[in-house]
């Protein structure tokens, strides 16, 4: 392979997710004292509320680092659970006003340091790369 063009795949999208994470960890999670799975347990939660076994899966982490990201995300007031289930054993957690508040802050400073690691990419080729990225999504 002589060439980025003929690497394959995943190895790019491994490249490209590291450069993301740290640029995003660096500029937006540091200062706000969040860790990059808190932020994305807040992003998921953001489209729905989940059990913490739907966070571990959907996060790729065990059920037992996803429990310790949610009660931490609780501790600050972030995220609630009821009490007591409403039916079976799940306690699906959702986000407080304060997670929202705090997701609608961070949110376009991660925006900017996204265009900042894809600087290399036009406004057009963003949004076709992102249409891309959603189209291979697993259904």
């Amino acid at each position: 392979m002589d060439s980025l063009r003929d690497e394959p795949l995943g190895y790019l999208l491994h490249r490209v997710t590291a450069a993301l994470r740290a640029e995003v960890a660096a500029a937006v999670l540091g200062p706000a004292d969040l860790a990059a799975p808190a932020y994305l347990c807040l992003r998921m939660l953001s489209r729905s509320p989940k059990s913490n076994a739907e966070l571990a899966r959907e996060a790729q982490v065990s059920p037992q680092a996803m429990n310790k990201v949610v009660r931490e995300l609780q501790d600050r007031g972030l995220v609630t659970r009821p009490a007591t289930a409403a039916s079976g054993r799940s306690l699906p957690a959702t986000l407080t006003r304060a997670g929202v508040t705090v997701l609608a802050r961070l949110d376009p400073e991660v925006a900017e340091a996204e265009d900042r690691v894809l600087g290399g990419l036009g406004a057009r080729d963003r949004r076709e790369l992102r249409r891309l990225l959603v189209a291979a999504l697993p259904r």
